[in-house]
């Protein structure tokens, strides 16, 4: 299915949304200086999710959280992994998974993209890849 400018905007602002919750969710079990990064990256996700929102105001499009049943899946799972096992290489290698699903999501987004993106949609749709990609260097560094 090709997605068209609306539907990318919508799944970057769930994309967002998830981090948000998975940030906050695994927050709990991290110490410093792992804390430190997750709140700094909880808030760039902030700001990138009401960047889509705001954007989605201005063009009338209508975006949806990620429903609740998504929400307790993941805060099921970061919970068991977090209480096998809280120590920092494991919450880095977790926090890298997550944000390379999310690079996964917006790349296959763009690739099912059939139009030209409309101008700010694209680039806050770049900026939220440049971001996710930068955060995935941080949690691999983390991690060893």
């Amino acid at each position: 299915m090709e997605k068209k400018s609306e539907e990318i905007l919508a799944e970057l602002y769930r994309n967002c949304c998830l981090a948000m919750q998975s940030i906050e969710d695994i927050l709990p079990a991290a110490e410093e200086p792992l804390k430190e990064e997750l709140k700094r990256e909880h808030d760039e996700y902030e700001k990138l999710c009401a960047r889509a929102a705001a954007l989605a105001r201005e063009k009338g499009i209508e975006l949806k959280e990620p429903g609740p049943f998504k929400k307790a899946m993941m805060w099921g799972s970061i919970k068991l992994n977090t209480m096998k096992d809280d120590s920092r290489a494991h919450i880095a290698e977790m926090m890298t998974q997550g944000t390379v699903m999310g690079i996964t999501s917006l790349k296959s987004t763009l690739a099912d993209s059939s139009e030209r993106m409309d101008g700010d949609i694209e680039r806050l749709f770049h900026d939220t890849l440049a971001r996710e990609e930068g955060f995935e260097r941080i949690w691999k560094a983390m991690i060893a």
